[in-house]
């Protein structure tokens, strides 16, 4: 027995027709509702994103300048340091100084011959030992005589016309004048050709 196929009347598929038709509506409807959530879901994602990274850059700046300001703190409290140990030499250095320019009188003014003599060469001995040290820790003698003056290294005490020396240059070193490193510990007190 086979079995026939009723077809549809016109006014069957006429009332069947309005009921696909609603349900393909409401299928795609449901699939527009999901696609706009999805939508709007991708770009609430994309904005905390970009929230995200932008506090991310912000924070890596804000590391960055931290980690700069740490080390111009380091380099200078270390410059801070040096300076202050310098300083602290030099003023010790300073009292030395003085001493020295002592045994500097003292042997210009040396007995050449009998005790004083041997005397005075321990005393050289003495000074040059502390030369020595003076040079280790890097004091050294401003050269001053037949340079042209400068009150940087030099203290002028006197102008006197001379027609050996050109004018403005150093005739002669009263008191020597030491720098430690860059620094001038006591300047050249010197006499100026006018």
């Amino acid at each position: 027995m086979s079995r026939k196929k009723k077809e549809l009347t016109p006014e069957e598929a006429g009332q069947n027709a309005p009921q696909a038709e609603t349900t393909a509506a409401v299928a795609e409807a449901d699939a527009a509702e999901t696609i706009q959530a999805l939508s709007n879901d991708v770009e609430r994602l994309n904005s905390e994103l970009e929230s995200t990274r932008a506090k991310m850059d912000e924070y890596l700046q804000g590391w960055h300048r931290a980690l700069a300001d740490f080390s111009n703190y380091k380099r200078r409290i270390e410059r801070d340091q040096a300076a202050a140990n310098q300083a602290a030499a030099g003023n010790i250095i300073k009292r030395y100084l003085d001493v020295v320019d002592d045994l500097d009188r003292a042997l210009k003014n040396r007995p050449q011959d009998g005790e004083g003599a041997s005397w005075a060469n321990g005393i050289e001995l003495i000074y040059r030992k502390l030369l020595t040290i003076l040079d280790a820790e890097a004091v050294k003698v401003i050269e001053a005589e037949g340079k042209e003056f400068d009150p940087a290294m030099h203290e002028a005490i006197s102008m006197e016309t001379s027609s050996e020396v050109s004018s403005g240059y150093v005739i002669g070193v009263i008191q020597q004048g030491y720098t430690l490193g860059d620094k001038v510990l006591r300047p050249a007190r010197v006499r100026v050709a006018r």
